[in-house]
């Protein structure tokens, strides 16, 4: 039997190319640059010299921090009224008959509003400071309006699918039954 060796395959081409790059080609003077970018601005070393030049970002006054601050909470509070039309769409198409998806969609309306009114609190505890209480009260007052518009929707639903006890006949247990004046016996019985 002849010895085999096994042979040591040469890398192919790309991990050569990418080992050693070609050199940088400089482009013909006689092309320009294309409009907003400059061949000047990408070269290493000025790039390196113009980030260590850029002035740090200064932190904003309390003033400034206090308004976005309230921009946010305003931003949270009106959240539950962005996502009423598509609750309100979801309804329609649901119907109005007892079905599983409707009933879902029902408990779903109720849900999250009141989890919503449960958590006012902790929803705006981070944008609460002791310089802008007063604001954020009336934000807290409009995410509570928008939490019981948002019921207000769910209870638009339980009325037109008929589980609200609205009428008469509704109430019939708790009805006194109405005394005759007169009763009529038949004459002739056969």
């Amino acid at each position: 039997m002849t010895d085999l060796k096994p042979v040591a395959d040469p890398a192919p081409r790309w991990v050569t190319d990418l080992a050693n790059p070609p050199p940088y080609k400089s482009k013909p003077a006689s092309i320009p640059d294309p409009p907003g970018y400059s061949s000047q601005a990408v070269s290493g070393p000025s790039k390196k010299k113009d980030v260590s030049r850029a002035a740090p970002r200064e932190q904003p006054s309390p003033e400034k921090m206090d308004q976005l601050k309230l921009k946010k909470a305003w931003e949270v509070a009106l959240a539950p009224a962005k996502n009423l039309p598509m609750t309100l769409i979801m309804m329609y198409m649901s119907g109005n008959s007892l079905q599983i998806f409707s009933i879902m969609m029902v408990f779903m309306a109720f849900k999250n509003p009141i989890m919503g009114l449960l958590s006012t609190n902790q929803a705006f505890e981070r944008f609460e400071t002791d310089s802008n209480r007063g604001s954020i009260l009336q934000v807290k007052a409009a995410y509570v309006l928008m939490q019981v518009l948002a019921l207000a929707v769910g209870v638009w639903k339980i009325n037109s699918m008929g589980l609200l006890p609205t009428t008469r006949s509704d109430w019939l247990a708790w009805e006194v039954r109405r005394e005759p004046l007169e009763h009529a016996v038949p004459a002739l019985s056969l």
